[in-house]
């Protein structure tokens, strides 16, 4: 292969990565660390999955998010199936709401806050509905304390949708 077919190759698997402000190894190295409590890990590889819906977050977060699904997930709801399968995993990303530096009536991600991360697993995870959490500030997770809060605001709030917020956006 010729020097300049090498480079524009590297550029096609290094730019994804770039745009997303992560290195291939920054990845590698937060899918090895794993939530208090769960053992949840970020998956390798969720920065390509399959958005499920986009949402927006008011004060005090004021944040955008975009949540996304592996195939497990995707299928289950194109299915619309309840409860969703074990396998499923969820990747909640969001960032700081900014407004856009070009279009003055648009919001843009501004800096990156939280990863989070559902893995449905009906045996492990039984206690709390099937579904285990993380939840990772700059790839790290945050502290056992936040962890044990995020069962209890699900199961409040969405225990007739299997524990999900997210639903799918056509």
């Amino acid at each position: 292969m010729r020097p300049i077919n090498i480079l524009l190759c590297a550029g096609m698997i290094l730019a994804p990565l770039a745009a997303t402000g992560q290195s291939g190894s920054a990845e590698m190295e937060a899918a090895a660390v794993t939530s208090p409590l769960f053992g949840v890990a970020i998956p390798e590889g969720y920065r390509r999955w399959q958005l499920i819906a986009p949402a927006q977050e008011a004060a005090p977060l004021d944040e955008l998010r975009a949540v996304l699904g592996n195939a497990v997930a995707i299928e289950a709801y194109g299915k619309g199936d309840l409860p969703f399968p074990d396998g499923t995993v969820l990747a909640k990303l969001a960032w700081k709401h900014v407004p856009s530096p070009v279009f003055e009536p648009a919001s843009v991600p501004g800096a990156p806050t939280t990863v989070q991360i559902m893995v449905k697993d009906s045996k492990r995870y039984a206690a709390t509905g099937g579904w285990g959490f993380g939840r990772f500030v700059g790839g790290r997770p945050v502290d056992e304390a936040q962890h044990r809060t995020c069962f209890a605001c699900h199961e409040a709030l969405v225990k007739n949708n299997d524990f999900v917020f997210t639903r799918f956006a056509p």
